[in-house]
């Protein structure tokens, strides 16, 4: 089944792919590799979700906020290639995750992301991956996440 047909299967409607929200692109590709700035948890409505993971929100809520980056992740992928089926592999994935000074379950977080990832592309959609902790994420984010893409052919 391609990529495509497994969101479709998802009930997953991707958004069009966020604006630039600074002085950057969205992605970028060279040497066949696609690389994507990092997105946030943005919700269908437009707005974000805010908080602190291990404080304001839970694990599971985290967890939800990396899904909402992985949708978000995907609408760009599809923005840059035309469509998913021209992901061949998600090589690395960076999820940053605003959290509590003593939280430590940064990598169940973004599991959100990774989890869907392969639910779309399968074994090819578990990338090598860093989950790491921040003090704070842009315009109080829970989670940014980027990724980079190995381009099919």
């Amino acid at each position: 089944m391609s990529a495509e047909a497994r969101l479709a299967a998802l009930g997953i409607t991707l958004p069009p792919p966020p604006k630039a929200m600074g002085n950057y692109v969205p992605w970028r590709i060279g040497g066949g590799l696609l690389f994507l700035s990092g997105v946030g948890p943005r919700q269908p409505d437009g707005s974000f979700m805010a908080g602190v993971v291990g404080r304001d929100l839970s694990v599971a809520q985290g967890y939800e906020a990396a899904r909402l980056c992985a949708i978000n992740l995907l609408a760009n992928m599809k923005g840059a290639l035309g469509s998913l089926d021209r992901v061949d592999t998600i090589l690395k994935v960076l999820g940053m995750v605003r959290a509590a000074p003593d939280f430590g379950e940064q990598p169940e977080v973004i599991n959100g992301c990774t989890d869907l990832f392969v639910e779309v592309f399968g074994e090819n959609g578990r990338p090598a991956r860093s989950a790491v902790g921040m003090g704070s994420l842009p315009r109080g984010i829970p989670v940014e996440i980027e990724a980079v893409v190995l381009i099919r052919g």
